[in-house]
């Protein structure tokens, strides 16, 4: 049995306006001036750490307090503009129905991606098969976080039939590194830079077309 492990941000969920809000008021309580959207965008992908220490550079050096701010006003008004991008459902529920496992591998802090899944109902999907930030030693592009879900799975073992899901190059690149596929999410927030993929999605049920003759 083969498996898809799917990014979060800009993947399975359009989360831009809150986390974009939070790095905005992370930076007036500092008294800093806002950022645009898109100028913190560019930062998304690697970590709440290292989106706070490049997104409020000037206060790079404490990155340990920003994240306490961020995290704080994070936990409390993360649900209030979040929403699937369309299909994911559909998507998820025709993939299990065809026997693929299903994983998550995110640099999107536990305690959101927890929370973010359990809002949607969608944790029923994934199981146990679920790494955030924190979970792992180690983050994207390393392989290890998909190690690290993959044995979640009852021990599953990665295999070039296997597939991330994602829209960035850390996505792409984490694929390529384990020795399994990507399909790149041009819908997401994220960059794809150089990184090599196998296919790219314009909606993510488009995910099931490529999928179906592996089943």
């Amino acid at each position: 049995m083969n498996a898809v492990f799917f990014d979060m941000d800009g993947t399975l969920i359009d989360s831009r306006a809150d986390l974009c809000a939070t790095v905005n008021h992370t930076r007036r309580d500092l008294g800093l001036p806002e950022w645009e959207m898109q100028a913190i965008l560019d930062h998304v992908g690697q970590g709440a750490k290292y989106l706070l220490a490049h997104a409020i550079p000037e206060k790079a050096d404490e990155v340990e307090r920003l994240w306490e701010i961020f995290r704080s006003h994070y936990d409390e008004h993360m649900l209030e503009t979040v929403t699937l991008y369309p299909t994911v459902r559909k998507t998820l529920e025709e993939l299990k129905s065809r026997g693929w496992k299903l994983g998550i591998n995110t640099a999107k802090p536990s305690f959101a991606t927890h929370a973010i899944l359990e809002h949607f109902g969608l944790k029923k999907y994934f199981g146990e098969a679920i790494i955030a930030g924190g979970d792992s030693p180690e983050m994207k592009p390393s392989p290890r976080p998909l190690r690290d879900c993959a044995a979640r799975m009852g021990g599953h073992r990665l295999s070039a039939r296997d597939w991330m899901v994602g829209d960035s190059w850390t996505d792409m690149q984490c694929a390529a590194n384990a020795g399994i596929k990507g399909s790149f999410c041009v819908f997401g927030f994220g960059k794809l830079k150089d990184s090599r993929y196998t296919v790219k999605i314009n909606r993510m049920e488009e995910l099931l077309r490529y999928l179906h003759s592996e089943d």
